[in-house]
């Protein structure tokens, strides 16, 4: 079996853009191979190297210039003031709670008084 992108194929016996259709062969339960054939009009092919594929044509509407770099949306400290990093952060199997303003929180939220996080202090 191969790891072509392509099944595209333009048979040689039919002369059509088809694509190409793999059909497992089996010696009882245990599979031994497949065989290859148009889908259009079942011809059959010897071996992969016969099977004449259809060449894959990238098409771009657009080239490098025309594509901007990549935006930055967010500064690099700005997901660092998430409530799960934050030293007022509870987590607990149940919930996960804010000591500061003593009411259940998202991970993902923030909040004006984000106390940085020890990087050695131990979860509360």
């Amino acid at each position: 079996m191969t790891n072509r992108k392509s099944i595209e194929i333009i048979c040689p016996a039919c002369g059509k853009e088809s694509l190409l259709v793999r059909r497992p062969v089996y010696d009882g339960l245990k599979r031994t191979g497949e065989t290859l054939h148009c889908a259009a009009c079942g011809h059959a092919f010897a071996s992969e190297e016969e099977v004449p594929y259809k060449e894959a044509r990238s098409v771009s509407l657009f080239t490098e210039e025309d594509r901007s770099s990549t935006p930055r949306v967010f500064d690099e400290s700005e997901h660092r003031r998430l409530c799960r990093h934050c030293a007022n952060y509870i987590v607990n199997p149940f919930t996960q709670w804010c000591a500061v303003h003593k009411k259940e929180v998202e991970a993902t939220d923030s909040c004006d008084r984000f106390e940085e996080k020890k990087e050695d202090e131990p979860p509360i």
